[in-house]
């Protein structure tokens, strides 16, 4: 091979080695940093009272735990408060009791947890493995979602389960007892 064929191979090689890397800074460029996004860790949904534009009073990974449709519920998840004064969330539910949570200025209440605030919706109007209907509200702004319902089947929330209730994965199975 001769010289000039080297010569021009190298530059093939280094014009393809540029074109490609300008060409993936420029999709780095244009791609979003996903790690940025807000976005709820768990089976939980996200709730900002004031829109998603405004995230200072929201619910962050929302959840009830219950045995069965109708039955008592356990919520589960966060509220934030960003806000430079206190303030009380509601949370509203078809059929259920409204339940008011204060959340101090700059802070966030955990709800359901061995050290948030134990919360307890009276009545769950969804099956476990459905959405129901809820709204939170903060000093008269609201916003409605769809609050996931979850039984003791799946094994971290079985502990959350209202105490009294059974679920399906708590139910006894029955057991063959030998006959003589």
């Amino acid at each position: 091979m001769s010289r000039r064929a080297t010569a021009v191979r190298g530059a093939r090689t280094i014009a393809l080695a540029a074109v490609s890397a300008t060409g993936a800074l420029l999709l780095a460029a244009c791609s979003p940093t996903t790690t940025t996004l807000n976005y709820d860790p768990s089976d939980g949904v996200g709730v900002s009272v004031l829109g998603e534009e405004n995230r200072d009073l929201r619910g962050i990974n929302l959840m009830v735990v219950s045995a069965a449709e109708g039955e008592a519920g356990n919520l589960l998840g966060a509220l934030t408060n960003e806000t430079a004064e206190d303030t009380s969330f509601t949370l509203e539910a078809p059929g259920a009791s409204p339940v008011t949570v204060d959340v101090p200025a700059g802070g966030t209440v955990y709800l359901g947890t061995e050290s948030g605030e134990a919360v307890q919706l009276d009545t769950v109007s969804a099956a476990p493995g459905n959405y129901m209907d809820a709204t939170l509200t903060v000093d008269g702004d609201s916003e409605a979602f769809q609050l996931p319902v979850f039984d003791g089947t799946l094994p971290e929330y079985a502990e959350y389960v209202p105490a009294g209730e059974t679920s399906p994965s708590a139910s006894p199975s029955p057991s063959a007892s030998p006959t003589e």
